[in-house]
C-alpha cells in the first residue's frame, strides 16, 4: 500500500520545541527510510524551508502572549489543494488547535483519515494563556471535539493518556512513545573542550544541565532553590540552562537574587544538534524536575549521551527510569535536589554509572520510533477504507 502522510504542527522550525523536533524527526524518517511526506504549519516571515521533504506552509498571524510563537489561520484552501495534488492520503496532527482544525478541513477533499498525537499537557497551556474560566471552558471544549473527532488518537506516554482523560477525553488512545536523533555515546571532545572554554568552566568542575523551555512550570523553581541551598553547603558547580522562554527574564533574574549568577549559565535557544549533543555530554546531570511534561525527549536526548536524570517520582518524563540504576527520582522539593546535587558531586563515577544504564535502557532511536508509527500508519488507512470514510464527523 502506497502511504503518502502529511504531518501538521502549530510549530516548527525555526521555532524549537519538542513537538516541533518530534515532527522533523518524523518527516526527516520518512522521508529517507519509508516514503512520502509532507508537513503543513503556520507561515513565519523570512523562513526558508530548505529540507528534502516539503513544507507547505499556510497564514498566521502574530500571538504575543506566545514568544516566538505564531497562531495559524487554518482557513487554507491553497495548501489543501497542494497536499491532494501531492496525492497525501493520511494525515497526522500533532497539535489540538489550528492543526487539527485543518486536518479535518482536508479529510474530505484529501478522502484520508487523521490521527492525532497528544503529546502537552493543554490544560496547562489554556490556564497560563487564558485567564477567565468560562473562555478556558470553551478552549477546552473546543480541544475535545477536535480529538474527538479524530480517528486514532496516539500519546506518548501513559502519563499523557492520564492527562488526555483528565481533560475530558474518554476514546481509546495507543501508546506511540518518542525516539531521539542522536546515536548512542558521548560528543566529540573537542566539542566539550569548546563549550567548557565558551563558559569558563575549569577541568573538573560539575556541570548540571537543563534543556526546555525556560519557564517556571517546567521545575525550574526547585532547581534554583536546590542549587542554592548545595552552594550553601560549600559545593562548587556549574549550571547550564539550555532554552528560552517567555519567564526567561524572570528566572534570570531569580539566580542573581539567590547569588547564583556566577554559576549559572543562560545560553538562549540551541539549534544546533552537534552543539546540544556537546551540552549533554558535558554534564554530570540532567536536571529536570517537571511534572508538565507528558513524555520528556530531553530526558531520552540525555540517556543516548551517557547522561542520567534527577527527575520528579511519579511524573510523565519519569516513566521507565528507576531510582539508584538509571535516574534519581524525587520529590518536588528544593531539599531532595539538594541532596540530588551534593550526591552526584561527591560521587561523580557513580552518576556516571547511572548514565551509562540510563543510555542501555531508556534509549530509543527516531528509526524504530517512526517505523511503529509507519505500520501503524497503514493499517488506520485500511480501516478507514473499509469504512469508507464513515468512521467521524468532518469539516467541510
Amino acid at each position: 500500500m502506497d502511504i503518502n502522510v502529511c504531518l501538521l504542527n502549530d510549530s516548527f522550525p525555526p521555532v524549537i520545541d519538542g513537538v516541533s523536533n518530534t515532527v522533523f524527526n518524523y518527516a526527516s524518517v520518512i522521508d529517507k527510510k519509508f516514503g512520502k511526506c509532507a508537513v503543513a504549519t503556520p507561515a513565519y516571515p523570512g523562513v526558508r524551508d530548505d529540507y528534502s521533504f516539503p513544507v507547505i506552509r499556510y497564514p498566521s498571524i502574530k500571538t504575543d502572549k506566545f514568544e516566538g510563537y505564531r497562531t495559524g489561520l487554518p482557513i487554507a484552501p491553497a495548501s489543501i489543494r497542494e497536499l491532494k495534488k501531492r496525492g497525501v492520503n493520511v494525515i497526522h496532527s500533532h497539535c489540538p488547535f489550528a492543526s487539527t482544525v485543518l486536518a479535518r478541513s482536508m479529510r474530505i477533499p484529501l478522502k484520508a483519515p487523521i490521527i492525532f498525537t497528544y503529546h502537552t499537557k493543554f490544560d496547562v497551556d489554556i490556564a497560563k494563556s487564558i485567564k477567565t474560566g468560562v473562555a478556558q471552558s470553551v478552549v477546552k471544549k473546543l480541544v475535545l471535539t477536535n480529538i474527538g473527532t479524530c480517528d486514532e488518537v496516539w500519546v506518548v506516554s501513559p502519563g499523557a493518556a492520564e492527562n488526555l482523560r483528565e481533560l475530558g477525553y474518554t476514546g481509546q488512545t495507543r501508546l506511540m512513545e518518542n525516539g531521539v536523533d542522536f546515536d548512542k555515546g558521548r560528543a566529540d571532545g573537542a566539542d566539550m573542550a569548546m563549550l567548557a572554554a565558551r563558559h569558563g568552566i575549569k577541568e573538573h568542575m560539575p556541570v548540571f544541565l537543563f534543556v526546555g523551555r525556560i519557564m517556571w512550570y517546567k521545575g525550574i523553581r526547585t532547581i534554583l532553590d536546590g542549587l542554592c541551598m548545595a552552594k550553601a553547603r560549600g559545593v562548587k558547580f556549574k549550571m547550564i540552562f539550555v532554552g528560552g522562554g517567555l519567564d526567561y527574564d524572570a528566572i534570570v533574574h531569580s539566580a542573581e537574587i539567590l547569588g547564583l549568577k556566577d554559576d549559572c549559565v543562560f545560553t538562549g535557544p540551541v539549534s544546533d544538534r552537534r552543539e546540544l549533543r556537546a551540552y549533554y555530554s558535558l554534564a554530570d546531570m540532567f536536571l529536570f524536575p517537571s511534572d508538565y511534561d507528558t513524555s520528556g525527549i530531553v530526558v531520552r536526548e540525555a540517556a543516548a549521551c551517557g547522561l542520567a536524570s534527577v527527575l520528579l517520582r511519579g511524573s510523565s518524563a519519569a516513566h521507565g527510569v528507576t531510582d539508584g540504576r538509571s535516574g534519581i527520582l524525587i520529590d518536588d522539593n528544593p531539599s531532595e535536589m539538594m541532596d540530588a546535587v551534593i550526591r552526584t558531586i561527591s560521587d561523580r563515577e557513580w552518576a556516571r554509572a547511572l548514565g551509562m544504564r540510563a543510555m542501555d535502557e531508556l534509549y530509543l532511536s527516531w528509526e524504530d520510533a517512526v517505523s511503529r508509527a509507519w505500520s501503524r500508519y497503514g493499517e488506520v488507512l485500511e480501516n478507514y477504507r473499509a469504512a469508507k470514510g464513515r468512521n467521524k464527523p468532518d469539516l467541510s
